[in-house]
């Protein structure tokens, strides 16, 4: 039995944590509509009110990311990647829309010695201190 649950809902380390403040008549609306069962809470309601945004700016997004020449998804470094980079005598320039991460073993010298820019758009699990300067 065990093998045949699927996973509907994204695990915890796949998503980031948001803040944000609404008005008191908005977040009427939305625990009416969680009363009446068009929602199973206020994070299922304004997850798929982001969803149906992002939709209908689907083209707008895909030519900015063509114009950025972004990475889309998940875009993580590792130790080796980095060495490799630093043998070649090259410094990347990464820009990511998703999640950028970098191995626990990459070193603050490390990334110094590699990395020229930065952008994320999204989350970015690195260490930002040592590269703080060079993050647009």
């Amino acid at each position: 039995m065990e093998n045949q649950i699927q996973r509907l809902r994204e695990r915890a380390g796949d998503s980031e944590k948001i803040t944000i403040n609404l008005g008191y008549v908005d977040l009427g609306h939305i625990d009416l509509l969680v009363q009446e069962s068009f929602y199973s809470n206020r994070t299922d309601f304004i997850r798929t009110a982001i969803r149906n945004l992002l939709a209908t700016h689907r083209e707008e997004v895909k030519q900015s990311i063509v114009r950025h020449t972004l990475e889309l998804g998940l875009r993580h470094y590792t130790r080796a990647d980095l060495k490799a980079v630093k043998a070649a005598g090259e410094k990347l320039h990464i820009k990511v829309l998703g999640l950028a991460s970098f191995a626990p073993d990459v070193t603050p010298a490390l990334a110094l010695a590699t990395i020229e820019s930065i952008t994320v758009l999204g989350a970015f699990h690195a260490i930002k201190a040592a590269l703080a300067d060079r993050m647009n």
